[in-house]
């Protein structure tokens, strides 16, 4: 029988020092996933890492899963809320040029690809990654929405859909060439996801 009263493992969102063991293991836990990936985690090397028990975090995390998963719940909110320019063109491009600059970047690029590949063979994994990225849809989709509300796309027109439009390019980019990932791949995408919006593509 489930103990209702004890937190899910990896869902606590206390303060003092308890936080500060959760920030300390939570970068840990990156540090572990850039250096060896989904496969190579292991709670007592994070353990280490942070400098706090083992049974601390075994007991609050009890596995890797649901560490990635606290870990990306993290990412989630520590992201940068979306800019309103009033613009589609100029929201869409800050929108590519922000997922450009992570994917671009020595640490975050390598923490993605660690998470995608984990979530490929991982089904909590993969869960957890879902709700990052709802909620990072989320954050842009008002944007687009917005742009529909002003006339400058189709009534109907998918604001989740056209946000993951842009990113895709940039992630497709990133595993599939060794092309670099600059300002310019993140605008063409931006600028193919708002043509193709403008045309009707992705009216519900």
């Amino acid at each position: 029988m489930v103990d209702e009263s004890q937190p899910t493992p990896g869902t606590v969102r206390p303060g003092g020092r308890t936080a500060r063991v959760r920030a300390a293991v939570l970068r840990a836990a990156e540090d572990a996933l850039v250096e060896h990936g989904f496969a190579g985690l292991d709670l007592g090397d994070i353990a280490q890492r942070a400098e706090v028990g083992r049974t601390t975090v075994y007991r609050r995390w009890g596995g890797t899963t649901a560490l990635v998963a606290d870990l990306l719940a993290d990412m989630a909110e520590q992201s940068l809320p979306r800019t309103r320019s009033g613009s589609l063109t100029e929201d869409l491009r800050a929108n590519a040029r922000l997922v450009q600059r992570t994917l671009a970047d020595p640490r975050q690029g390598a923490l993605f690809r660690a998470v995608i590949v984990a979530a490929s063979c991982d089904a909590g994994a993969a869960e957890a990654l879902r709700r990052f990225y709802a909620v990072r849809v989320a954050e842009w989709a008002p944007c687009v929405a917005e742009a529909v509300e002003r006339g400058e796309l189709p009534v109907g027109t998918d604001p989740a859909e056209v946000v993951r439009a842009v990113s895709a390019p940039l992630y497709y980019r990133m595993f599939t060439t060794a092309d670099p990932l600059d300002e310019a791949a993140a605008d063409r995408a931006a600028a193919a996801a708002e043509a193709a919006a403008r045309a009707g593509a992705f009216r519900s």
